[in-house]
């Protein structure tokens, strides 16, 4: 007989609703905590609920802790407004009210427009949602324009080669390199000031020589930003691809 999975929810007081989920490939204990998400366990089919309670009840702080940093995330994230003023590189971000009861987005003519509910509360997560997911493809369409110019210009500037550009939407990373030489970089790179972008192509183009960060990488990096890779390295942690 295939085992399902199944599910428990219990809501504590200090931390709110926990999901416990069986699984049949489940294997560990396994506490998940995700911004804009409840806290899941992972439940092995040979592990009791009360088991898994306890267990939650042990990391209770440490879950805790974990909603404390994702709270201060939340509240760095922009809340979009009729009035808000939100530009890209090359769209101007417009909010209007319709008749209609969906949410529909257009992106065209250099405008990212957003039309919504006439009764609606802008700030209804499910609109800011949409807003969010519209935002970024105008930043997949520019990234997919500008930066294969960028690091074009870039690699023969400085007599880097690479074999392969792929640009994505990353929650982490602001670029990679692989072993064979496919860089990847982060569409949220098209919100960084120029400068910082261009960094940060440089970083990904150093490490087509050097595959560390260790003395030779940094000398190279400050090689080609003219002794500033530290300073410049400092000023991208002022910057997140999540929080925006």
């Amino acid at each position: 007989m295939v085992k399902e999975k199944t599910v428990k929810v219990i809501d504590y007081i200090e931390i709110g609703k926990v999901n416990f989920i069986r699984k049949p490939t489940v294997r560990n204990l396994k506490i998940t905590i995700k911004p804009f998400r409840e806290v899941e366990v992972s439940v092995p089919y040979f592990v009791s609920f009360e088991t898994a309670g306890n267990f939650v009840r042990e990391k209770q702080q440490w879950i805790k802790n974990s909603q404390a940093r994702f709270a201060r995330y939340r509240n760095g994230l922009t809340v979009f407004e009729e009035n808000t003023v939100f530009q890209t590189k090359d769209h101007t971000l417009i909010l209007c009210r319709h008749e209609r009861p969906t949410i529909k987005t257009i992106i065209k003519n250099g405008r990212i427009s957003v039309f919504f509910p006439e009764q609606a509360d802008v700030r209804d997560p499910r609109i800011q949602k949409v807003i969010r997911k519209a935002v970024l493809e105008a930043w997949r369409m520019e990234a997919g324009k500008y930066l294969p110019e960028e690091i074009h210009r870039l690699a023969s500037i400085h007599c880097f080669t690479y074999r392969k550009l792929t640009v994505r939407n990353n929650r982490t990373r602001w670029g990679s390199c692989t072993r064979n030489n496919q860089i990847n970089l982060n569409i949220h790179l098209m919100r960084l000031p120029r400068h910082l972008c261009e960094y940060i192509i440089l970083h990904e183009l150093c490490h087509t020589v050097h595959k560390h960060h260790q003395k030779a990488f940094w000398l190279l990096l400050d090689q080609v930003t003219n002794g500033k890779a530290r300073v410049l390295d400092k000023e991208l942690n002022a910057f997140s691809p999540e929080v925006w």
